[in-house]
């Protein structure tokens, strides 16, 4: 490394947010770009640890402690060629990753972890900033054809793998964008579309075919996707929300998260919603249930329409603030997690179960709800979850947004008309290699692995990418992760 004793002089400096008065008022991005010499000093922190664990925290197998002394040593276009070898996507993950790596960092045994998501994010800004980000130049194509369903960071990795391999790819998106959950779930304000676009852009140029408006199944039969491609890539997403089946959930008033997030997503972009389908916190008081980063992500959205007031509400209890035994270095623990949403304002409740909606005229009006603890009970090896007795009590709520989860992909339409294999949580099941239970057909991402992190989707999307090549040419020069 550069500066073996960089960490002994330099304190760890995390991202920096805009200001809260003025973030809420827009869509932008909520962060700060540090400035490049201050990536370089973060950079000198990432120390000579012999067995860098972070490479065992991140699912694409980042060349972290390589990029990172590259970096300190001000060699940003080395630093990059590393970053793309691993990540086609670093200014995503960059973004909204959760940052494994950094839980797995060897300094965060006793000290606080590199900034290894802020310094990737600063590689890939600077090869965009000095014209390094360009389209590769596809020398030998094979006459293979390759149908990727889905433009979210599952079936992008994999589309844009397989044409560097040569193959001719088609990616189909139902929506009128690519990007998927990227373009449609994640607010404006984590991630800005015109990041998305400009790499897009590039792979369209690199040659990958983007059909939008083409919903796979229904537009473009099954039976054609078989007979006129050499193979086929699910990526489709795990797209069935989890409900909440408990008395009124019919009211008007209740609404799934992906839903509302879309929708502003959407409206962000200058699409006009119908009145009658408005999905919109103007004023209102406003329950997020969830407490995951859907959760938070509607948090931000509501304070951004202008919420009278925000609570959000988490069946399991509060997480601890540090490590406990449970969560041993180096994995990845389940701790408190306080987002820009969070301290932008609003209500966190933990240990809290919905019973029922109220409402008057058909429109949700309040919320009924009880505490719960968590009891170990002998012989079992989870606890058991219990209401309290006394503790019920109601919030008042003109919008309840539903942030629970998913179940898995839809079956009905192309997986249907396929007739592939569903494991026993109702995801698309596939062998080591990534295909399914039909020929030539395969699967990455939430659609087989079921919902997950952008960066495990992106390793998926890659590592399928590397099986479809080997199915279809007998050997592939693609990396394995």
């Amino acid at each position: 490394m550069g500066d073996t004793r960089g960490f002994l002089k330099i304190a760890r400096q995390g991202g920096q947010y805009r200001e809260v008065c003025e973030r809420v008022r827009d869509y932008k991005d909520v962060a700060r770009m540090r400035p490049d010499a201050q990536t370089q000093e973060q950079a000198s922190r990432c120390m000579d640890c012999g067995t860098p664990f972070c490479h065992s925290g991140c699912p694409i197998g980042n060349y972290i402690p390589e990029w990172n002394d590259l970096v300190y040593r001000g060699k940003w276009e080395a630093a990059l060629a590393l970053l793309d070898a691993t990540n086609c996507l670093p200014e995503v993950t960059g973004r909204v990753c959760p940052a494994l790596c950094e839980y797995a960092c060897v300094l965060a045994l006793n000290d606080d972890a590199v900034t290894i998501r802020e310094n990737e994010l600063a590689v890939v800004e600077y090869g965009f900033k000095h014209g390094l980000m360009k389209p590769a130049v596809i020398k030998e194509r094979t006459g293979k054809r390759v149908a990727v369903i889905g433009s979210g960071p599952a079936g992008l990795a994999c589309a844009a793998q397989l044409n560097r391999a040569g193959h001719a790819v088609t990616v189909f998106e139902r929506d009128e964008k690519p990007g998927g959950i990227l373009r449609y779930g994640i607010p404006d304000f984590k991630l800005e579309k015109h990041l998305l676009d400009r790499r897009i852009d590039i792979w369209k140029k690199e040659g990958v075919v983007f059909r939008t408006g083409v919903n796979a199944g229904g537009d473009y039969a099954a039976g054609k996707l078989l007979s006129e491609f050499d193979a086929v890539c699910l990526a489709g997403g795990s797209r069935v929300p989890r409900d909440i089946a408990v008395p009124g959930r019919d009211l008007k008033g209740v609404a799934f998260a992906m839903d509302y997030l879309t929708q502003s997503n959407r409206r962000s972009a200058g699409e006009t919603i119908p009145k009658g389908e408005l999905i919109d916190a103007k004023g209102k008081k406003v329950v997020v249930i969830g407490g995951g980063d859907t959760g938070s992500d509607c948090v931000g959205t509501a304070h951004r329409q202008g919420a009278g007031c925000v609570v959000q509400i988490e069946v399991m209890p509060r997480p601890d603030e540090g490590r406990t035994e449970a969560y041993p270095w180096p994995r990845y623990p389940l701790l408190l997690k306080t987002t820009s949403s969070h301290e932008e304002g609003g209500e966190r409740h933990w240990a809290v179960l919905t019973k029922g909606f109220i409402g008057e005229k058909g429109r949700v009006t309040k919320l009924s709800c009880v505490r719960v603890q968590f009891v170990h009970e002998h012989g079992k090896r989870f606890p058991a979850m219990k209401e309290m007795p006394g503790s019920e009590f109601e919030i008042g709520a003109d919008l309840v947004i539903v942030a629970v989860g998913f179940l898995n992909p839809e079956h009905a339409g192309l997986l249907a008309d396929l007739h592939v294999a569903f494991d026993e949580r109702g995801n698309v099941k596939t062998d080591e290699k990534f295909m399914t239970s039909v020929s030539k057909v395969f699967s990455a991402g939430d659609m087989r692995r079921g919902q997950s992190l952008v960066v495990w989707a992106i390793a998926e999307g890659r590592r399928c990418a590397r099986s479809i090549d080997m199915f279809l040419m007998g050997e592939s020069n693609l990396p394995a992760m």
